[in-house]
């Protein structure tokens, strides 16, 4: 959330990225998806081992203790099951193509995965996987697709859109009695597939090198999302609505830090900053007490999932992924592609981390409520932000050290969509070696030769 001077001017929350919940669905057999479970992280063993979940720093711990109403214990398991059920869920998606309709986790320790599905043969295949299957009536595409309609015609009246896989339904609030029956009128699409929720609260732009930390421009105050390289440039995602291409800052210090290369708002919520030379980016979120948590990839983890926030005005707050995929209509604009959260934030706090575990999720966008009384945040997903501006995210592994030595293995194998793959892991692809630079879950369209930033040939 941006914050300016002498007054606090809204709220906006901004995260984007890669998502992996966005995995481009593409058809295929039952085989392939009971296969997808063996194999899926042959680099590292599980997926909790590859994404560091038994490693989680002491302050994160404490704060899902404190948030979500943990035992340490329970909050360790809750980490490395949900590390486990976003691979799986992931996976599973690719195999169900059209007929999936969503993904979530459930219980205290995130124990339960339930992946839906609109054809009752799949639910056979999901159970192999080891999660449980509903058989719902409409696919997540579909749903999908009636919430871009209704995003094309929305207001402030309608501020949220959202798919609540739960409910297999969209979701959309209003805030004035008739606004959301009206919006539906007008997008043709029928009111058995959406829920209206009313709200009194409408979502306000929350204007705002370590994750989490204030940085200053003409005036404004945001948060630092995540620090990045460009090749030899040392930088940070945030938010879009924080500033404009050409915009100077400073950073928590008010030492002159870089400017703004590009930001896009509305639309999405996504920006970077080129910092000076003075300036080092580092692996490290802001954590509660100014502790640093380590981050070691971005995983996006599915609906039902604990999330915290750092950020420079209310510091360091967790709670769980509600829906992804999520439009809101700002003053400003809409902007799609949000993840909804319980996770409280106040303006100041926009652009700050959004972190599940190790693994960074987005940057803060907006939202409503405060952290005195609760609310609802947004944040833009990272991976986007990556995509887009050909961006490496600083991790704990971002120097993966010296490949297998002579007649050594390569841990990694041949690539392989769905494997999630450890930083330092070395693969083969297209009869060459490369070495992954940053944690994530392979998918298609990822192979090594395309995406530099995640892979090095060695």
């Amino acid at each position: 959330m941006l914050r300016r001077s002498a007054r606090a001017a809204g709220t906006v929350l901004a995260a984007a990225g890669l998502a992996l919940a966005g995995l481009q669905a593409v058809p295929a057999t039952p085989v392939q998806a009971a296969d997808a479970r063996a194999g899926a992280t042959a680099a590292t063993g599980t997926a909790a081992e590859a994404l560091g979940a038994a490693e989680a720093r002491p302050e994160l711990l404490r704060a899902l203790e404190r948030d979500l109403g943990l035992t340490r214990p329970q909050a360790l398991r809750r980490l490395a099951n949900e590390a486990e059920a976003g691979a799986t869920a992931a996976r599973v998606r690719q195999g169900l193509g059209d007929a999936f309709a969503g993904a979530w986790v459930d219980g205290p320790e995130s124990a339960t995965l339930t992946v839906a599905t609109t054809r009752s043969a799949d639910l056979p295949v999901i159970r192999a996987a080891g999660a449980r299957g509903r058989l719902v009536t409409h696919g997540l595409t579909a749903l999908e697709r009636a919430k871009e309609a209704l995003d094309q015609g929305a207001t402030v009246d309608t501020p949220v859109r959202f798919v609540d896989v739960r409910a297999n339904r969209l979701v959309v609030e209003e805030a004035r009695p008739g606004a959301a029956a009206r919006l539906l009128a007008a997008a043709g699409v029928p009111q058995g597939l959406v829920g209206v929720v009313r709200t009194a609260e409408a979502p306000r732009p929350l204007y705002d090198i370590r994750g989490g930390d204030a940085y200053y421009m003409g005036g404004g105050r945001c948060s630092v999302g995540f620090p990045v390289t460009r090749g030899t440039t040392q930088g940070f995602a945030t938010a879009g609505h924080c500033g404009r291409a050409g915009t100077t800052t400073t950073g928590f210090n008010q030492v002159a830090q870089g400017s703004f290369q590009a930001s896009v708002f509305p639309g999405n919520d996504m920006a970077w900053v080129a910092a000076g030379a003075n300036w080092t980016a580092t692996p490290y979120v802001k954590g509660a007490g100014g502790g640093n948590v380590q981050v070691t990839g971005s995983v996006l983890q599915p609906v039902g999932a604990s999330v915290c926030r750092s950020g420079s005005t209310t510091g360091w707050h967790c709670g769980t992924i509600q829906q992804h995929d999520t439009s809101v209509t700002y003053q400003e604009g809409t902007v799609s592609g949000v993840t909804r959260t319980t996770v409280c934030a106040e303006p100041g706090d926009s652009g700050g981390s959004y972190i599940s575990g190790s693994q960074a999720q987005g940057v803060t966008s907006g939202g409503s409520g405060n952290c005195s009384s609760g609310g609802t945040t947004f944040f833009q997903p990272l991976n986007p932000i990556l995509r887009n501006y050909g961006l490496t995210l600083k991790t704990t592994g971002s120097d993966p050290g010296p490949g297998p030595g002579p007649g050594e293995p390569e841990p990694g194998g041949t690539w392989k969509a769905g494997t999630v793959y450890a930083a330092g892991a070395t693969v083969t692809y297209g009869g060459a070696s490369y070495r992954c630079l940053q944690g994530h879950q392979a998918q298609a369209g990822w192979e090594p030769p395309n995406v530099p930033a995640l892979w090095q040939r060695v």
